[in-house]
């Protein structure tokens, strides 16, 4: 497969401009990058349900391509079976073809028997590189594998959850094992068994996979090689070595940036000493004799001179007019607090025989000066609800719950509650300082550009969204950090920088997350959350 200078735009929006990139037979690649930012709009023009506005896809796959959209295509009417017979029509259709060559063979001699012969070896190649014989096979092993195996086939597609739907459309593209598999966010709605059986699944696929995910762990058991959305730029960039390649890329090229940028800085200084220097020693005039072989000897020493200080000036005007910029400062949170003496107490938040309704029932949760917590469990067991009875945001039907003054809190969704305010205004409500001061502190973390700081509330995407609340979050110090789930919605690079800032919060964190490098990496006490109820 090869993208060939793709252009493409959505309305006045560039989405790519210029994009080259190919690939190879049995390669996996990953596909990150912001929301907005063309992932799932590549995939799309990849399986040929959209044309680029310029450039070429070319795709050559015998054993045919399947494409799973972020949300399942799905008639309503339809039964399990319908959907999945519809996803095995193309491999049945081979199945017939070859009984029917394999029968008229048998009856041709000649140029005919030439002919039947070709077909057939053609029908038998592309039924092969698609396992036609293990079809049925597969079918179960996906169903079973993705939580689907006590689904009634005859239940119509209409009865199903948004969750189920979601499972039974992968295991639809995942039965019909085509060569080329183009996959958005298949890791949706799955759980931990579900995406390690996914995960394996991939790596033994014979063909070639291009797969649009946020989820770190399955980049890295499945990728390897990532394709980077440049949001700037609108092109691609292509990382070996799957997900650790991109890492020490990301890594390298920040390196790189700081030196470029400290390059810069030096020979700005440089130039403004030299033009400085020069224009001093211009300005100090002719010294000694005037006679005539003097006189044109400091005529010429003078022309050298002003040609220095132009040179210098010239230089130093290119140097100020294109700035090399510094690389944001790493992530960071601020802790007001170090220890409990400074709240006069040895614990910092908690719990107290907390009810609410039937989704809470905790008799003791503390946090202790300095704790880091992770609150692990199934989705419905109450984790949000737990943080939001810590952070005062939901009023327990019984107990009592304490925090500190200055508790910072991210929750998992993000409410538009102004969406006329501007992104920049939104990010200085409320806090004193001067709008440039609050522009350059907002730019400095690295979330935005300046062309997203005028962008309206309302028309920002969930991912911005979430960047500016987590803008807010960074700005001020906190006596206690909460987070619900806080690398939702991010791209890799932004979780890798927030997982970088956590590391260093030296201040009282209770998070909850579903992500599981981040629970990989956690260093903390970690408490799970089932029925409602914390499980030792």
């Amino acid at each position: 497969m090869v993208l060939d200078d793709i252009q493409h735009a959505r309305g006045t929006r560039r989405l790519l401009d210029g994009v080259h990139q190919s690939v190879a037979l049995g390669e996996r690649i990953g596909v990150i990058g912001e929301n907005g930012s063309g992932k799932s709009t590549l995939l799309r023009l990849i399986a040929k349900l959209d044309e680029p506005d310029g450039g070429r896809v070319l795709v050559r796959a015998p054993g045919g391509t399947g494409y799973l959209p972020q949300t399942p295509e799905l008639a309503p009417d339809d039964t399990v079976r319908d959907a999945i017979d519809h996803a095995l029509a193309e491999l049945r259709a081979l199945e017939h073809e070859l009984r029917r060559c394999e029968t008229a063979m048998a009856e041709a001699d000649g140029d005919e028997l030439t002919a039947l012969l070709a077909e057939y070896g053609d029908l038998m190649e592309a039924f092969e590189a698609r396992d036609g014989y293990a079809a049925d096979a597969r079918v179960q092993a996906a169903l079973h594998g993705l939580g689907l195996a006590s689904v009634d086939t005859t239940r119509r597609l209409a009865s199903l959850s948004g969750g189920e739907q979601a499972r039974l459309g992968l295991a639809c593209v995942l039965a019909a094992a085509p060569q080329l598999m183009l996959l958005d966010e298949p890791t949706n709605h799955l759980d931990r068994a579900a995406l390690e059986w996914l995960e394996e699944h991939l790596r033994s696929h014979r063909g070639s996979i291009v797969v649009v995910s946020h989820d770190r762990v399955f980049l890295e058991q499945v990728a390897t090689a990532l394709w980077d959305m440049d949001t700037e730029r609108h092109t691609v960039h292509r990382h070996g070595g799957g997900y650790a390649g991109y890492v020490k890329a990301k890594a390298a090229l920040r390196l790189r940036r700081e030196q470029q940028h400290q390059e810069w800085k030096e020979d700005l200084a440089r130039q403004r000493e030299l033009a400085r220097a020069a224009a001093d020693h211009a300005a100090a005039g002719p010294r000694g004799n005037t006679d005539r072989t003097n006189g044109r000897h400091q005529r010429s020493v003078e022309k050298q001179i002003s040609a220095r200080v132009r040179n210098a000036k010239e230089r130093l005007r290119r140097l100020e007019e294109n700035p090399v910029p510094r690389p944001p400062k790493p992530m960071r949170f601020t802790p007001r607090i170090k220890g409990g003496d400074a709240l006069g107490t040895s614990v910092v938040a908690g719990l107290h025989q907390v009810e609410v309704a039937d989704r809470l029932h905790v008799p003791d949760f503390e946090v202790g000066p300095g704790e880091r917590v992770l609150i692990t469990g199934p989705n419905g067991a109450g984790k949000s609800t737990l943080l939001r009875v810590l952070v005062g945001d939901l009023e327990p039907d019984r107990g009592t719950s304490t925090r500190p003054a200055g508790t910072g809190w991210l929750p998992q969704e993000t409410p538009v509650t102004a969406p006329g305010l501007s992104l920049l205004d939104a990010f200085r409500e409320g806090l004193p300082g001067d709008l440039e001061a609050h522009r350059g502190a907002l730019l400095g973390l690295g979330l935005f550009r300046p062309s997203d700081l005028a962008t309206a509330v309302g028309r920002l995407s969930v991912g911005q969204r979430r960047r500016l609340a987590l803008a807010r979050l960074l700005h001020d110090p906190v006596d206690l950090l909460v987070l619900d789930e806080p690398t939702n919605h991010l791209s890799p690079a932004l979780v890798e920088d927030l997982e970088e800032a956590l590391s260093h919060y030296r201040g009282p964190l209770v998070v909850v997350s579903h992500d599981r490098m981040l629970e990989r990496r956690f260093t903390g006490r970690t408490v799970r959350l089932e029925n409602g109820s914390i499980r030792d």
